[in-house]
């Protein structure tokens, strides 16, 4: 592209006006003076204030400021002036530093904490980081510079860093790339991208947060930065790293490790969590554009529940409105919404329904009137109303980066909330404009008082808006959690939303894209994510489908869409031996929900992602730098899916310990690859050994039955291993006044026995008394088993694939199984 020509001639020249004040660039702006580039200067004064440190010039400044004892932020003022503090992405900093120090050398000024030093050059001002042994971590390779922008005020601005020959880099969202990002050049500006093609880039999300991963150490950098940012992972010079915006502060966040997991449980420190979502929504959902009419809707139920396939959500998209307005019905197609999905409650279906930003000019329209009266809508800078086309036709925009369209907003749902709609998908949000692509950069916004052009609000604006739907959703909903989906974001969304990864294409290669783009996001602090199973556009065959459904089980979303120009596609569309493969696989979901469940429970609670890559656990192993097609689902089960065309067997790498295979129960080797069988009904599985696995007995739909015994896969492990299980009610809030079950487990054993010791937190109650253990890999055949002491008198039975079964109270605390 001319644009990224011009970016890498600038780029060229910075090694060579490092150290000079002011260098002419050409303006591609006719009429306009040459930009100014500027970098900073020797250090000539620094002062204190708290934790911050303020470092000038004698024209500019930066700011470096302690936040915890693993993350310091740095702020660039160009002329010694700084913004406001204000971010969506970071809605509070909550400082938890013991100590930190400040000392002085002949070279360098040294801010300190009890883990990390930031080191800022006297001479050039280049900023490093240090881990507490003074291993340099991460380093400038130029003085922090900036431009100025003629045509809009601000800057543009620039940090480049050093990159290590062997330094892999990971995160960045939902790129549709390879896993490691080295050799990149990337950038965040939400877009509306059909059918995207690998490599395409930017697509819907802006998520400006990257890991690096050098000689088995690992820090991250966010780029707080809702302007256009880009990103070079030494791609233009295999020494420089670079990450640079077309506005606002150069403003970022070093984050410490020294292990991967750490850098993302500390990204989400900043960013917060997902929160823990409403058990249905991690069942399987049903999506089309569109199934309409209202018959459509209760045939598609009655396939589901007299094929036995289970399904928890089925969704309507934009033809479920009148001429796509917003918050209406099309009366010709569903005359009496409240009475079809009150019929599909009854039969265990929660509704999701489509909204678009896009509000219909319309004098007639009582949203349309409402945003009009009340000034709601975006407008230009001429004051003009932001007009655009998209599905209603003519549409204006409501703004909302300002509160009181966010609380109007979230108030629209009310009718229906009050109808039983139970989730809503946004969609649109980039936002998306037919023809023009998006806004105008000259789009005014409010900017929670931090008044800026589209150039500013354009990547949050979507985030925004499922913010204003989710809040919306929570008041009127009450104790029940809401649940929302959006196309658009930025980092922090996920503190509002699941996502999905947009307008994918029915092809193989679009399988294994979904798979990598899942583990990003969840690196990238989005963990609630997934993607079209069985591709949006196109026309997957039944074999692709079934290994869709497959990944999808193991997709922290899984939702099956595609467009209305495809044939339709449900788990029954391709025949009777390829339905019962799908509903194999999923109700193997919802028997894995309760460990799900657990999974995002850690996620909220203590910051884990949900997918992790194998670098992610062996992270000191560097072959594993290219590993991609494999992932863990929380930190026990090994998901390795099949991703190519025709394939009945793959090769597998399994990360050092024992494991057993899921479905076999056959154990292998850890720290070492394995030749698998994968026919076209099974997908390789893996348990780590010492797991203590929860598993539902399968169901139709979450809320089909109370669970009267709770089953339990244990597998031997010859080395101690601590498993979690949560419970609680399942889609209140009563979890965050304690009303929860968070279960350890802690498994052990040897030649002759096995321990597995039981300790619990929190204050819910279930209903049922006894638990199903299903004990897999014993190496010996048990005659005794105390149960907290006292030896269990009931039968130790055997079942067809050697598995020691024993029921047991829920409240055991200790169990030991000899030889």
């Amino acid at each position: 592209m001319k644009e990224d020509k011009e970016e890498e001639n600038i780029d060229i020249t910075l090694e060579q006006l490092e150290g000079t004040e002011i260098q002419h660039v050409n303006n591609p702006i006719v009429g306009l003076k040459p930009i100014e580039k500027r970098f900073l200067g020797a250090v000539k004064e620094v002062k204190q204030h708290n934790n911050k440190y303020i470092f000038s010039d004698g024209s500019a400044s930066v700011e470096i400021m302690v936040v915890s004892d693993e993350i310091i932020k740095v702020r660039l003022a160009p002329h010694s002036v700084f913004l406001d503090e204000f971010s969506y992405a970071v809605p509070a900093l909550d400082q938890k530093v013991a100590v930190f120090t400040f000392s002085e050398d002949d070279t360098h000024y040294t801010v300190s904490t009890n883990t990390v030093s930031c080191l800022v050059n006297k001479e050039n001002f280049h900023i490093s980081f240090a881990d507490i042994n003074s291993k340099l971590i991460n380093e400038d390779y130029l003085a922090m510079h900036w431009e100025e922008n003629v045509q809009f005020g601000g800057y543009y601005v620039y940090c480049t860093k050093k990159s290590y020959p062997e330094e892999a880099f990971y995160g960045l969202g939902d790129k549709p790339t390879d896993l490691n990002l080295r050799g990149k050049r990337l950038q965040n500006w939400n877009t509306d991208t059909y059918s995207f093609a690998k490599h395409q880039d930017p697509l819907y999300r802006s998520i400006p947060f990257y890991i690096s991963l050098h000689e088995g150490v690992a820090h991250g950098i966010f780029m707080d930065n809702t302007f256009k940012t880009h990103f070079d992972f030494a791609h233009e010079d295999a020494g420089k790293t670079s990450f640079w915006a077309d506005g606002g502060e150069l403003q970022y966040y070093y984050i410490h490790g020294p292990h991967m997991m750490d850098v993302v449980k500390r990204y989400h420190t900043l960013t917060g969590t997902h929160k823990l979502p409403p058990l249905w929504a991690l069942g399987y959902h049903q999506c089309r554009w569109s199934y309409y009419p209202e018959s459509k809707l209760h045939d598609l139920a009655k396939n589901f529940r007299s094929r036995k396939i289970p399904c928890d959500a089925l969704y309507l998209d934009i033809d479920y409105m009148d001429g796509y307005r917003c918050f209406t019905w099309n009366k010709k197609y569903f005359p009496n919404p409240k009475k079809m999905i009150k019929e599909l409650s009854d039969d265990g279906f929660k509704t999701v329904v489509i909204i678009d930003p896009g509000i219909k000019v319309d004098d007639n329209y009582w949203v349309f009137k409402e945003g009009k009266e009340n000034k709601y809508f975006c407008r230009r800078s001429d004051d003009y109303f932001m007009e655009g086309h998209v599905w209603p036709g003519r549409c204006q925009f409501p703004d909302f980066t300002n509160p009181e369209v966010r609380q109007w907003w979230g108030g629209l749902f009310k009718e229906l909330v009050d109808i039983g709609v139970a989730g809503v998908w946004n969609d649109m949000n980039e936002p998306a404009v037919f023809g023009s692509g998006t806004f105008p950069d000259d789009v005014r916004h409010q900017y929670d008082g931090h008044r800026g052009s589209h150039r500013k609000a354009h990547n949050v604006y979507g985030m925004q808006m499922v913010r204003a739907t989710y809040d919306g959703l929570k008041k009127l909903q009450k104790s029940k959690r809401p649940f929302t989906i959006t196309r658009a974001g930025y980092a922090g969304v996920q503190r509002y939303s699941s996502v999905w990864t947009g307008d994918n294409v029915a092809s193989w290669e679009h399988l294994k894209l979904g798979s990598l783009q899942m583990q990003r996001l969840s690196m990238s602090g989005v963990p609630f994510a997934g993607t079209d199973i069985g591709g949006f556009s196109g026309e997957p065959t039944g074999e692709l489908f079934t290994r869709w459904i497959q990944l999808g089980v193991f997709s922290p979303f899984m939702r099956a869409h595609s467009a209305g120009d495809t044939a339709e596609r449900e788990p029954w569309s391709f025949g009777t031996a390829l339905e019962d493969i799908n509903r194999k696989f999923i109700e193997l979901r919802y028997k894995l929900l309760p460990y799900i469940y657990s999974a995002f429970w850690e996620h909220h609670r203590y910051g884990f992602p949900i997918l992790r890559p194998i670098v992610m656990l062996e992270q000191e192993n560097k072959t594993n730098k290219y590993r991609e097609d494999e992932f863990t689902f929380g930190d026990k089960i090994l998901v390795c899916p099949v991703l190519e065309e025709g394939a009945t067997s793959r090769k597998v790498y399994l990360p050092v310990g024992n494991w057993y295979d899921y479905f076999s129960h056959q154990a292998l080797a850890g720290g070492e690859e394995h030749q698998v069988a994968a026919p076209l009904d099974t997908m390789p599985i893996f348990v780590k050994a010492g797991s203590v696995i929860p598993e539902y007995p399968v169901m139709q739909h979450t809320n089909e039955f109370e669970i009267e015994e709770l089953m339990f896969q244990i597998y031997f492990s010859d080395y101690e291993v601590n498993s979690f299980y949560f419970e609680d009610h399942g889609d209140t809030f009563a979890y965050e006044q304690d009303i929860y079950l968070e279960k350890k487990f802690v498994v052990n054993g040897d030649l002759k026995s096995m321990t597995i010791k039981q300790s619990v937190e929190g204050l819910f109650t279930p209903r049922y008394e006894t638990y199903d253990l299903k004990i897999i890999g014993l190496p010996f055949l048990p005659t005794k088993v105390l149960i907290d002491g006292k030896e269990y008198l009931g039968e130790l039975k055997f079942d067809e694939l050697k598995r020691v079964r024993v029921k047991a109270s829920k409240h055991f605390r200790q169990i030991v199984i000899t030889k």
